[in-house]
C-alpha cells in the first residue's frame, strides 16, 4: 500500500514545526519570499529547524528567486530540498543539481499537458491556478480538470497535490487523484502563520485514512 507523504506548508514558529511533526508530517515548508505572510527569515528558519525532530524534512520555498539565493539560503540551513513557485524555466535545474528540486505548476490545461517539460524534477506540485500570489491561498484547484489531463498523460515525476486542502476534502481528492504527496498551508491554520494543532491531527488523520 503507498503511503501518501504529508507536508504542513508556511509554518512560521518553532512550536508549529514541533507540532506538526507530533502529528505525522513528514515534511515542512519555509517560505523565503518576502511578499508572503508566511514568510520566514534565516535566523528564524534556524530556530524552527532547531524545533524540528528528526526524519521530518524541512523544504525551502522560493519565487523567482536568483540561484545564489537559493544556493546561499540553503546552504545556510542545510536545506537539501527546495520547492520553486515562480516562473522558472526548467534549464535552472542544471544550476541546483545538487539539491532536490520540486516544481510547483499552476493547473491549467495547458501546463498540465507541459508535465514533461519538468520530467527531471524530483516532484511536481500542483497548485490552485488563477491566484493573486504563489501558495497558500486557500482555494480549491480544479481536480477534475487535472484527473482528466493525467488520464492522457500517464508519465510524469511524482505529484503533489495542494490547493484549498483541508481535513474534510483531502481524502476525496486523494481518491481521485492518487497522488505521492499532499501539501498544505491554508487548511491547517487558525491565522496566516498559526497553525492549528487540531486541524494537523484531523488533516493526518484523513490522509491515513483515505490511504488505507
Amino acid at each position: 500500500m503507498h503511503r501518501t507523504r504529508i507536508k504542513f506548508c508556511g509554518i512560521t514558529r518553532p512550536t508549529d514545526a514541533e507540532e506538526a511533526a507530533n502529528a505525522g508530517a513528514d515534511a515542512i515548508g519555509l517560505i523565503f519570499y518576502t511578499r508572503s505572510s508566511r514568510h520566514v527569515t534565516i535566523p528564524q528558519g534556524r530556530e524552527i529547524l532547531r524545533a524540528l525532530p528528526p526524519m521530518v524534512s524541512p523544504v525551502g520555498l522560493f519565487v523567482d528567486a536568483s540561484v545564489q539565493e537559493i544556493l546561499q539560503t540553503s546552504g545556510e540551513l542545510n536545506l537539501r530540498t527546495v520547492q520553486l513557485h515562480g516562473s522558472e524555466r526548467p534549464d535552472i535545474l542544471a544550476s541546483l543539481v545538487d539539491l532536490t528540486i520540486i516544481k510547483a505548476i499552476r493547473c491549467t490545461a495547458a501546463n498540465l499537458a507541459a508535465l514533461d517539460s519538468w520530467k527531471h524534477a524530483a516532484g511536481i506540485l500542483l497548485e490552485t491556478a488563477g491566484t493573486p500570489e504563489p501558495g497558500g491561498s486557500g482555494v480549491a484547484n480544479d481536480w477534475a480538470l487535472v484527473a482528466s489531463v493525467l488520464e492522457s498523460s500517464p508519465s510524469h515525476p511524482p505529484l503533489i497535490a495542494a490547493g484549498g486542502l483541508t481535513p474534510e476534502n483531502v481524502a476525496q481528492m486523494m481518491r481521485r487523484i492518487r497522488p505521492w504527496a499532499v501539501d498544505v498551508s491554508t487548511g491547517i491554520e487558525e491565522s496566516p502563520g498559526v497553525k492549528s494543532i487540531e486541524k494537523m491531527r484531523k488533516f493526518a488523520a484523513a490522509v491515513r485514512a483515505a490511504d488505507s
